[in-house]
């Protein structure tokens, strides 16, 4: 017999809201598209037709509305795959919950989930302004190490040929997860396709010197000649690998988009990065609708 969850396992705001993110399972659409910044979903949702939901609770902003027939939430989570930890297992209880039983529903429900992020590449030949599909995320943080999460097809092989080139860094305990094939063939079509590694910072843990020393002065140099048959590591960011590593484990469908702002080793930065963003929300938001 099923058992039902507890309060303290799976909260509920006295609204009938999930805890953080503070939306209801109605105000939920099959179609999510996340950002980081919070101040990034009115620069997605300028684009629906009529916006349905607005609702906000500490970074976790929230957009319902609709492009013609097509239903879309935009929610923010803030940086880093802690926060991921949080949005993906709300978002899961959210439609594969039952509020009022506590108990997982029988039939389960599958999101189409779409990150669109800013990054920096680590290879000479991406430039800034490319808007590039992640085919795979490479997680440096921790997040998986808490949850039973299983290989399959190039996730394995690529994932030992990683180890083996790093293993002389200590402390780093790396994990790999491929984007759905559905959404990276169509919503990723055409885009430029590489893994992305996702960092645990954004500093020392993406290979940048400021003051403190990094224990790992050659980052950059490490990941951009690592190559495993036709793949190679593109870019750098925060989130990635914890959307497609949770995305797997509950069953949803994942794919993050990238918006080159910088160029790692080039040492340049965009000066123009609203325009990076809004060009690859919508390229994003064409191939939804």
């Amino acid at each position: 017999m099923q058992q039902k969850l507890s309060e303290a396992d799976l909260i509920i705001n006295p609204d009938g809201s999930i805890y953080h993110l503070n939306i209801k399972p109605e105000d939920l659409a099959q179609t999510i598209i996340t950002v980081g910044d919070p101040d990034r979903i009115s620069e997605v949702s300028k684009h629906f037709d009529r916006i349905e939901l607005k609702k906000g609770k500490r970074e976790f902003i929230t957009h319902t509305g609709y492009i013609g027939q097509k239903r879309i939430t935009c929610i923010s989570t803030g940086i880093g795959t802690d926060n991921i930890d949080i949005v993906f297992n709300e978002l899961d209880a959210l439609v594969n919950i039952d509020f009022n039983t506590r108990l997982v529903k029988s039939q389960l429900t599958s999101l189409d989930i779409i990150r669109i992020g800013t990054s920096g590449a680590i290879q000479p030949d991406i430039p800034m302004g490319t808007i590039l599909a992640s085919s795979f995320g490479l997680g440096l943080d921790a997040l998986m190490q808490y949850y039973i999460h299983e290989l399959s097809g190039d996730e394995h092989s690529i994932l030992d040929s990683f180890r083996s080139d790093f293993s002389h860094i200590k402390g780093i305990t790396p994990y790999l997860t491929a984007a759905d094939p559905t959404l990276l063939n169509t919503v990723g079509k055409d885009m430029e396709q590489g893994i992305t590694v996702t960092a645990p910072g954004f500093y020392a843990p993406q290979g940048r010197q400021v003051r403190a020393r990094n224990a790992v002065p050659n980052l950059i140099n490490l990941l951009n000649r690592f190559k495993y048959q036709n793949h190679r590591i593109t870019n750098l960011e925060m989130e990635t690998a914890g959307i497609y590593a949770m995305a797997k484990v509950l069953g949803h469908k994942a794919l993050s988009v990238n918006a080159i702002l910088a160029s790692r080793v080039n040492f340049q930065f965009s000066s123009e990065p609203g325009k990076v963003v809004d060009k690859a929300i919508k390229m994003v938001l064409e191939k939804l609708v």
